[in-house]
């Protein structure tokens, strides 16, 4: 998708950027993969820009086995630690401690549902939020179902899951889909 001055204005900070947003950003995802590595990558973010992990997103693939939720799983101690000293991710203590706790409860989740994109998808009737603002239009940092949704994986042991987090990664991953209307990837979801 070639750029144009409709593509929403978040995306034109880079090429990385814009190639998120045209090929991934509010595209429905059911893939439990993809959804276990963006509510990692979302927690990553908290306080940081998105560009910022953007850019460390295949040092986070490589270091956390591909985003394998049940091999991180079982990390160890001296697995969290060694994963402190690599400056290919975000270095934050609380946050690499997630890591371990987040996956096990992605775990558990798949095991009550079925998968990750059952639960997920359950939120909305299994369609995507779709919500069309006009360049410029703000867009909200979290909304009642971010509420429920973080409050709920917090109550099943996730950390860094609050409701602005929540509300960025249902952006991510198509639950919620704000592309500007009249932006190339509006059109696109919409054919």
């Amino acid at each position: 998708m070639k750029h144009t001055e409709h593509r929403c204005a978040w995306a034109d900070g880079s090429g990385l950027m814009a190639a998120y947003h045209d090929e991934e950003w509010g595209r429905p995802s059911h893939d439990d993969r993809y959804l276990f590595e963006f509510l990692i990558l979302e927690g990553a973010q908290a306080g940081l820009s998105w560009s910022t992990v953007l850019n460390k997103r295949e040092n986070y693939r490589r270091l956390l086995d591909g985003f394998d939720p049940a091999k991180i799983a079982a990390y160890d101690e001296a697995r969290l630690a060694e994963l402190l000293t690599d400056p290919g991710i975000v270095r934050n203590r609380l946050k690499v401690a997630s890591l371990v706790k987040n996956a096990r409860a992605f775990l558990a989740v798949q095991e009550e549902f079925g998968s990750f994109d059952a639960y997920l998808w359950q939120w909305t009737g299994g369609k995507p939020v779709v919500r069309r603002p006009g360049p410029g239009e703000s867009l909200p940092a979290s909304t009642e179902l971010s509420d429920r949704i973080s409050k709920d994986l917090k109550r099943r042991g996730m950390n860094f899951v609050g409701t602005t987090i929540v509300y960025a990664y249902l952006q991510a991953v198509g639950v919620v889909d704000e592309h500007w209307a009249g932006c190339p990837a509006a059109v696109a979801l919409a054919d």
